[in-house]
């Protein structure tokens, strides 16, 4: 029969992992970590580059060379939908590279069925906020000016508002997707726990995280700048170093570190 502390261990939701404080720029130490895994797994690296690759190029290209922006959203939603799996990949390759292992790829692709419900419902609740946006977006667009050449004055509001809305939703995001999908990887614990473990670890190490968004927004803006090649080597070497964060600021009872 087993005992109260294994049920009690099985049947706690919405727990909150402690987490470590790190320092402001710690973020650079990951992204040099995630260079170094790149470099142990290049072809891994280029295989999971070439499929996180795809989605953004057929957006960048469907909405600007082809004009048909309505393939945009159903191809975001798929974005939203299997980045999330695909980055489990990743985030198995560097723990594997981490515990001295050589990576494979069918062991990654395991590793994205080691917490199916947590992982995909993670995955719907990134595109029901998307969602929450593309219809908020669409009612701040009333407020632009039906008239042509619009003074800034008449912006105003459009301009306010929609960087308040845009802002909030940025930033839940980011916190609650910041540690959440490497916390479900490996611990097999339930989404709320992962969400809530994650927000709390952006809010105790705030101006790290403020840095690391900071960096996330200028490697992806040269993704797209690079007409979307670049997040061949930029999504993976984001994957690792959310990877090397999840183990610098989520505490275990083990100590543990990667150089």
């Amino acid at each position: 029969m087993p005992s109260s502390n294994t049920l009690n261990k099985h049947s706690e939701f919405a727990r909150c992992l402690e987490c470590n404080k790190v320092s402001t720029f710690a973020a650079f130490h990951w992204l040099a970590l995630a260079f170094q895994d790149m470099m142990r797994a290049p072809i891994l690296s280029l295989i999971y580059g070439l499929i996180f690759t795809i989605i953004p190029l057929a957006i960048v290209y469907s909405g600007v060379y082809a004009g048909t922006y309505l393939v945009i959203l159903p191809a975001t939603v798929a974005f939203a939908l299997i980045g999330p799996a695909f980055a489990v990949g990743l985030y198995d390759i560097a723990w594997e590279l981490e515990k001295g292992h050589s990576p494979t790829l069918l062991h990654s692709l395991k590793s994205m069925f080691r917490n199916p419900v947590g992982e995909w419902g993670f995955a719907v609740l990134l595109m029901v906020i998307m969602i929450i946006w593309m219809r908020l977006a669409a009612l701040v667009h009333a407020l632009y000016p039906s008239h042509a050449n619009p003074t800034f004055e008449e912006l105003s509001a459009f301009l306010t508002l929609g960087t308040i809305i845009g802002g909030i939703l940025l930033v839940t995001v980011f916190a609650i997707s910041a540690f959440t999908p490497q916390i479900m990887m490996e611990r097999r614990v339930d989404i709320m726990t992962a969400v809530m473990s994650s927000m709390n670890a952006v809010k105790t190490n705030f101006s790290a995280m403020v840095v690391w968004s900071g960096c996330i927004f200028i490697l992806v803006a040269i993704g797209f700048i690079t007409g979307a090649t670049g997040f061949i080597v930029i999504m993976p070497l984001l994957s690792y170093a959310s990877w090397h964060g999840y183990i610098a600021v989520i505490k275990t009872k083990k100590l543990r570190g990667y150089e």
